[in-house]
This record gives structure tokens, sequence and C-alpha cells, in this order.
């Protein structure tokens, strides 16, 4: 059997060989992380509890809401820029670099800002987001890790970034046997972030670049910005819907439900990436078909969301009888509270697993970007108002339920809302039902 599959990757051309590399590097990253990351997350929290675990949580949250100024949407733009203009690699890379840079910094001041505003007396508050966030002033030399993108070189990425998760894992397990205070573990986030651009520039040294041959353009600052600009507003949109009902909570019940609250997010996001695994490697294919037949790009789409959904159920219906047994093994007795609000949590994932097929699949291929940042708007606007709503009645229940809601709304009844959206609705309906076992499909 190895040997066949050997002999078969020796047959592919040296391009397909080395992009089949790329997507195993990129997945051997992310089980890593979510293997090692879980354990170490639940470590920390039994050792924290729930209430400096939520402030901790808290701060990150709060933090994300502003990330989004920090990357500006700018990934997929400078990839295409670097593939369309190779010769021009040193301007796009080094105007990425200052402007994710500029980003960042107002991704700090926004964040701390903030907190000052809405905790003026809560001096650890204070320093957990401006230590939390000043990590994200070196995500700035990622804009190394577009070149290695183009170059279909992801392993550097994934070895620079993997060495500072070791290490900075390791930093956390030794805080935790030295009973470290909180705000240690806030700064070893940012450490995580600091390693990892040390480790991008040493890996782009590596490859015989340098920094000091980047050449920032104001033209192409303003016309990369130009077209990032509606992604920029997504992305803000995205991240409150993602992030507010943790800084919601906080500030409406306080942070020992954050804590909890927090540790139920972390085990229904946990399977977030096989959707996304899933629909990279099947995507090309379906958008060919939509290019030969509109009956067989509806066929293929069907059949990802009927294994979307079947996925879904699968992980969704034994988690809704084992959510309390799972949230005690993994994170103590202090944590069991929240297993109501985990039976809520991972139903999530089946919006979020056909969410993904929509906004991946159909929303590009349809041409429907703008109705894809609407959609988020009004889903950010959806959760706000359910958790001002549901919170003071439910706690962490009630944001539970607001998320849940939510995600729903986006990725389900907004298909029916907006009319050239019906038809991915009703195959999602059909996904949903099962319906496709009983027309024997």
């Amino acid at each position: 059997m190895l040997n066949q599959l050997t002999a078969t990757i020796e047959k592919l051309s040296p391009r397909l060989r080395k992009i089949i590399g790329n997507i195993s590097w990129l997945f051997a990253d992310r089980i890593l992380r979510l293997g090692v990351g879980v354990i170490v997350v639940a470590l920390i929290a039994r050792y924290l509890g729930p209430e400096q675990f939520g402030l901790l949580n808290y701060a990150i949250a709060l933090v994300a809401l502003f990330r989004i100024f920090a990357t500006l949407g700018l990934d997929r733009i400078v990839i295409r820029e670097l593939v369309h203009n190779p010769a021009c690699k040193d301007e796009i890379v080094g105007t990425a670099f200052i402007l994710k840079l500029l980003g960042s910094i107002l991704a700090w001041l926004l964040a701390v800002v903030t907190i000052f505003l809405i905790r003026p007396d809560d001096t650890l508050s204070h320093y957990l987001v401006a230590i939390i966030a000043a990590g994200t002033i070196f995500e700035a030399f990622d804009a190394i890790d577009f070149w290695f993108q183009w170059q279909i070189k992801s392993k550097y990425t994934v070895l620079a970034k993997n060495t500072a998760f070791i290490i900075v894992t390791c930093i956390r397990i030794i805080l935790i046997t030295m009973q470290a205070p909180l705000i240690v573990f806030a700064t070893a986030i940012s450490t995580e972030f600091f390693l990892g651009a040390i480790g991008l520039v040493i890996a782009y040294q590596f490859n015989r670049q340098t920094l000091l041959a980047l050449r920032p353009s104001l033209g192409r600052a303003k016309s990369l910005l130009q077209e990032s600009w509606p992604l920029i507003i997504a992305g803000v949109a995205i991240m409150i819907y993602l992030r507010i009902d943790q800084v919601m909570l906080g500030q409406m019940i306080g942070d020992e439900a954050v804590g909890i609250y927090a540790v139920t997010t972390r085990i229904s996001s946990v399977w977030y990436f096989i959707p996304i695994g899933i629909v990279s490697s099947v995507a090309p294919s379906i958008t060919e078909a939509k290019r030969s037949s509109e009956t067989l790009y509806y066929s293929r789409l069907q059949k990802l969301l009927n294994l979307m959904a079947v996925l879904a159920y699968s992980i969704a219906i034994p988690m809704t009888f084992l959510s309390k047994h799972v949230l005690v093994i993994m994170f103590g007795e202090d944590y069991a509270p929240g297993g109501r609000v985990l039976v809520i949590m991972v139903w999530t994932c089946m919006f979020w697993f056909l969410g993904i097929c929509k906004s991946q699949i159909w929303i590009i291929n349809e041409g429907r970007t703008k109705y894809n940042l609407i959609e988020k708007s009004l889903g950010a606007v959806v959760n706000i108002l359910l958790n001002f709503w549901l919170i003071p009645i439910y706690q962490a229940f009630g944001a539970a339920i607001a998320t849940l809601i939510s995600y729903a709304f986006v990725d389900y009844i907004m298909c029916f809302i907006y009319p050239p959206a019906r038809r991915i609705g009703w195959a999602m309906t059909k996904a949903l039902t099962l319906n496709f076992f009983i027309q024997g499909k």
C-alpha cells in the first residue's frame, strides 16, 4: 500500500508534489496546535480557575476585536500581487510590512483606550490588554509569510511558528509549576508572537532574502488599501460576530462567567478546521463544474453540504450527552456548570460547517462578496442585540443561545432573505433534514 502511494506521488508533476507537500505542512501545523494547545489550555484553566482564566480570555477577546487592523485583510491581495508582479517582490512585501506595522500599532492603541474606557478602575485588566495587544505588533512580520506562500514554501512558516509555539508551551507548563501570577501568562502570549517573528526573519534570510532589501512604496500602499478596505470592514464585523459575546459577558456578569464560557468555546471550536480542510480540497472541482454546467455544479455542492451535515451531526449528537463529562475530565469540577452551555455551543458546528461551504465556494463562485459583508455585519448586530437580551437572564447559557441563533441567522436564514441565495438555502435544508438519505443519495 505504501509503495503504491509512493509510486503515485512520484508520477505527479514537481509543482503538484510541491503543492501537496505544502498542504501537508499546513495540516501538520493545525493538528499540532489543536492537540497540544487543548491540553495546555486545560492545564492553564485548571491552575488559574474560572475567574482568572475568564479575565485572561476577556482580555484576549477584547484585543481580538481590533486585530483586523493588524492584518488589514491583505493576505490574498498581497499574494496575488506577488504572482502577477514577481519583479516587484521587495516593494510589495516591504509595503505590506509597513502597513501591517502601522495597523498593529493602531490596534494596540484602540485596545488600550477601550479597556481604559470600559473598565477605568481595573488596573490588572489594563496591563493584560496592553501586554497581549503588544503581541499584535510582531504580526507585521507575517508579511514575510506572504513571500513563503507565494513560493509554496509554507513549511518555513510552520517551522518558525511551531518552534515558537513549542517553546512557549514549555514555558507555560513551567509557569504553572512555579505558580506564576496571571500577568505572566499574558506575557507568554506576546512572547509567542515575538519568537514567531524572529523565526520568520531567520527563515527569510535562510532563503537568501533580507529585510534590508525591502522597499516600501506609498503608491503601492494606496493601491493595496483601496482593495483591502472592504475586507477590513468585513473583518471588523466578523470579529465582533465571533468575540463580542465574551466581552459583553465579562462586562455584564463577571470574569468567572467568561472563564466557564471560554472553555466551552475552546471545545466546540476544536472541530472547525475539518470543514476548512475539506472545502480547500474540493473547491477547485466544484468551481470547474460551474464552468460546464449549473446542474453539475449544484449536484457537487449538494454532496459537499450532505457530507458537512453528517459530520456535524456525528459531532454534535454525542457531545450533547457527553458535554459535562468532557468538561470535568479536561478542565475540572470548577467548570462543571459549563456543561449545559457546551450542549448549546456544540450545535454551532452545524451552521459553521455549512457556512464554510457557502462562504468559501458559493459566494466566491457567484461573485457575492458584498452580500458576504452585509450578512456578517447583520450577524454582528443580531449577536449584540441577543446578548443584551439573553445574558442578563441566562448568563453564559444566554451567550451560547445568542451565538447559536446568530450562526443560524448568518449561515442559513439569510439565504432565504436574499433571493439569489435561496437555491443554496434549499440545498442546506436538504442536507440538514438528511433528505439525501431518503432519496438514496
